[in-house]
């Protein structure tokens, strides 16, 4: 993403001018836009003209045009952003009131004007123009006949590419129709990585699969290299990084990155230190369970008690309709950075934000043990003194 400027005036409202240029910007730009914020950006609008002799003829004009926005709808696969509102501003094509539908692409610059930035938003901008912060990870989970490639961003795991052959069982005396089956299979992978993956951006391919599929499969690929001189996967061969999964649907990427070997590789990156606090957590809520709290009351109640030492949110919180909603998932995490917690805002598109949306999709580490009453615990004992 490229800042061109950031006019924050003192109260917090303010304009940002930016333009995405990767795919992955646009997914910042759908969690930065809020109901009621207003987006200038230069539009093609049909305009319709009626000649001196009563033939009515339609031209496509570029504009530019301010709106009111009302809603969006972010395409994850594809990266098209469409954003729906009222022009507020007149022009001589549009006027005041009128709905236009708004589509922003990669390279095109626009204007984001809020009432309130707040401390989220700002964060995701200096995240996002932040070129040390970008994809760096592919990954291809496989099993017979199934494979999946993904690329891994901090921020999503974005499926490229699907890829189902149909795998004959191996007959007695006669295994040619398997064989041909799994070369087509490993064929298509090899095609698929050429494809997908740019190796002057990505440092690691992650090969994951149950049994020693991914071996074969590197195997066969290297061969092919070699037999077609294939320069580029030649001389990366040091980036593929084969790992047990126990499936090769995306699912199983969950388990590569709480893999020792991938945490090593990734150590610089953030989705190694987003599934490295996760698991944290986890290994905290079985061994020592007053010291993680997930939901948000009880994360609340710690942050209250300055007992935070890592808070884990995700970014979709962020994106809440209700105004006050946001606001309080705002305040919790400026209250934890206040008390000198890490805070860590995991994407909704990546596998570690999947799963902590499952529970509840904010979730806390202590520096210290906490044992809080339940609101339930409470309201009995309201009733038992109400009794008395």
């Amino acid at each position: 993403m490229k800042l061109i400027y950031k006019r924050i005036e003192k109260d917090s409202s303010g304009s940002v001018r930016l333009v995405p240029e990767h795919p992955e910007d646009m997914w910042h730009v759908y969690n930065l836009i809020q109901k009621s914020d207003q987006l200038e950006a230069s539009t093609v609008r049909g305009i319709k003209s009626e000649s001196s002799t009563g033939s009515v003829s339609t031209d496509r004009v570029r504009i530019k045009l301010t709106i009111s926005i009302e809603d969006m709808f972010f395409d994850v696969q594809a990266g098209a952003l469409r954003i729906n509102g009222r022009n507020i501003a007149e022009n001589k094509f549009v006027g005041v009131g009128q709905y236009h539908t708004l589509d922003l692409e990669m390279n095109q610059a626009f204007t984001l004007i809020k009432p309130e930035w707040d401390f989220i938003s700002l964060q995701r901008i200096d995240n996002a123009c932040d070129i040390t912060r970008q994809a760096d990870v592919a990954a291809v989970t496989m099993q017979e006949g199934l494979a999946v490639v993904c690329l891994v961003t901090q921020y999503m795991t974005v499926v490229r590419q699907r890829i189902e052959i149909p795998i004959p069982r191996k007959r007695r005396g006669s295994t040619t129709n398997y064989e041909k089956a799994v070369e087509r299979f490993y064929e298509q992978i090899y095609r698929s990585i050429k494809q997908h993956v740019d190796f002057d951006i990505i440092k690691v391919v992650i090969l994951g699969s149950p049994g020693f599929l991914r071996d074969q499969f590197f195997d066969y690929m290297m061969a092919q290299a070699v037999k077609s001189d294939d320069k580029v996967i030649m001389g990366n061969k040091a980036k593929f990084l084969r790992v047990h999964t126990s499936s090769g649907h995306k699912g199983a990427l969950e388990e590569v990155m709480r893999d020792p070997q991938i945490k090593a590789r990734l150590v610089d990156t953030k989705s190694a230190q987003d599934a490295k606090a996760l698991d944290s957590f986890y290994q905290m809520l079985n061994n020592d369970p007053d010291r993680a709290f997930y939901g948000y009351s009880d994360v609340r109640k710690a942050a209250d008690n300055g007992a935070i030492g890592t808070l884990m949110v995700t970014d979709e919180l962020f994106r809440a309709a209700d105004i006050p909603t946001r606001r309080k998932y705002i305040s919790l995490v400026e209250d934890s950075k206040a008390a000198n917690a890490d805070v860590l805002v995991f994407s909704s598109l990546h596998v570690s934000g999947e799963q902590l949306s499952q529970l509840t999709g904010v979730a806390a580490i202590l520096n210290f043990p906490l044992i809080i009453e339940s609101d339930t615990e409470e309201e009995d004992e309201e009733e038992d003194d109400g009794e008395k």
